[in-house]
């Protein structure tokens, strides 16, 4: 869960509290293994702000945070003894640095700590800074590889410094800092977020960044990076007309949407989260596994169609199985998310985590175009909707549109050539410790192979389509 980090506390160590606090005394209650970042400077001035780069009145600036055809830079300051307590943190949580043999996947989000953002030779202030992800982020500290993905929150610690009340980056308050793990292209999570874009979907922006941390030893050249528009923050915020709607993040059983798999707890709510109202994905799932699909399937689909965007999910799926990205629903029970549209009363689906798309996919591999791999009934918003006649003729009719436009051959290499262009001197001057690569070679046999990719799924489709 995410830690409230609102007490401050001025020493130079990691802080463990092992007694529940009152609540009379606004602390917020940690289990006995959660530590406390370190609070410390808080007489300062925050000499460079301006509303148009730091105040929460300016609109989000994405010409300036989300520029395709450059990389930028990106530099943090985090105090040594903070830097600890992240270290820390994570040992906690995953096991010594560099372990495989303790530790493993948690759903615990490391902590949060206070550092310095600069860009552009501009700072931001006391940032809420953390390291994020799930597999992806064990098996980096596990291979003692420092080239972690970060959260950054710009007034997370608000309360500890008045001075960055409603501070953000542009209009911005969260983002992401992915860090291509399993892509030494490194051009996945741009690609593929650029291709669901393309195709008139609701999908994060993305930029591609270079990254320099000081923790007390000077600036450290940490590699190329994604940084990544956040759903709950502004996605929801310019995509929709209303950003009030209930909006999730479906995790375990219950993000299959299987019969029996109801669970409120896997439903994690982004937003309206002390409103205990999930009819709406209650609705969704009893409509979906109604007898009338099979008895009359006319009403059926208008009864599901009142409560689910069924055209956003159908062009979704045809984009996201002729693209290829095993890691999501189909395969894996996350990695999306559901919003409520105020306006239209209907869950309209997200995409999330694009760095292992654009690939066959590990373990079961990605979804075949006819699902021939999938079991229905384990993933009914797939299944049940494909083996619908009306539902697969509107896929098969995405499913060509996307290789005919936002996924064809030209268009996708030429996206290839400039980005590879872009990141070649960049990913290939990245330092061993930070950094995925063996050798400049991996960079540029993975770019080869994402060129391979684009055409041998244009031959698929072909064959889906036409055979």
């Amino acid at each position: 869960m995410k830690k409230k980090l609102f007490y401050s506390f001025m020493f130079a160590s990691i802080v463990f509290l092992f007694s529940a606090c009152n609540e009379e005394e606004e602390l917020t209650l940690l289990e006995d293994d959660e530590v406390e970042a370190v609070i410390e400077n808080s007489d300062f001035e925050a000499t460079d702000w301006t509303s148009e780069t730091h105040s929460k009145d300016a609109d989000p600036n994405f010409s300036e945070v989300f520029e395709d055809n450059t990389v930028k830079r990106l530099d943090f300051v985090i105090s040594e003894d903070n830097w600890n307590v992240m270290l820390d943190d994570m040992t906690d949580i995953y096991g010594p640095f560099g372990s495989r043999s303790t530790g493993g996947f948690s759903d615990q989000d490391p902590v949060f700590v206070p550092g310095s953002v600069f860009y552009n030779g501009i700072e931001w202030y006391k940032v809420g800074l953390r390291f994020k992800g799930n597999s992806s982020l064990q098996n980096t500290w596990a291979a003692a590889n420092l080239k972690l993905s970060f959260k950054l929150d710009f007034d997370e610690f608000e309360d500890d410094y008045p001075q960055i009340d409603n501070q953000r980056f542009y209009g911005f308050k969260k983002l992401s800092l992915k860090n291509n793990f399993d892509d030494n292209s490194m051009l996945r999570e741009k690609v593929a977020g650029d291709v669901f874009r393309d195709a008139g979907l609701v999908a994060s922006h993305t930029a591609f960044y270079t990254l320099y941390v000081d923790y007390g030893e000077g600036p450290q050249y940490f590699g190329v990076y994604t940084l990544v528009e956040e759903v709950d923050d502004t996605v929801i915020e310019t995509q929709f007309a209303d950003d009030n709607g209930n909006l999730y993040k479906p995790d375990g059983d219950a993000a299959t949407f299987a019969e029996g798999s109801y669970d409120e707890d896997e439903y994690v709510k982004k937003t309206n989260e002390d409103e205990a109202d999930f009819s709406d994905v209650e609705n969704l799932i009893m409509t979906l596994h109604d007898d009338l699909r099979i008895s009359d399937a006319a009403q059926w689909r208008t009864n599901l169609e009142s409560i689910f965007d069924t055209e956003v999910f159908l062009k979704y799926l045809a984009t996201n199985t002729v693209i290829q990205n095993w890691d999501t629903y189909g395969r894996m029970t996350h990695n999306y998310f559901l919003y409520n549209n105020p306006e239209t009363d209907k869950l309209v689906w997200i995409p999330w985590d694009n760095n292992e798309a654009l690939q066959s996919g590990k373990r079961e591999g990605s979804l075949a175009l006819d699902f021939s791999n999938l079991q229905s009934s384990d993933w009914p918003l797939i299944g049940y909707l494909y083996q619908d006649e009306v539902y697969k003729d509107k896929y098969d009719t995405y499913v060509q549109e996307i290789i005919d436009d936002a996924f064809s051959v030209s268009r996708i290499q030429s996206k290839y050539a400039t980005y590879a262009a872009l990141l070649e001197p960049y990913a290939t001057s990245e330092v061993t410790g930070f950094s995925f690569l063996n050798n400049s070679a991996d960079f540029q046999r993975a770019v080869s192979e994402l060129n391979a990719h684009v055409v041998e799924r244009a031959s698929a489709v072909d064959n889906y389509l036409n055979y």
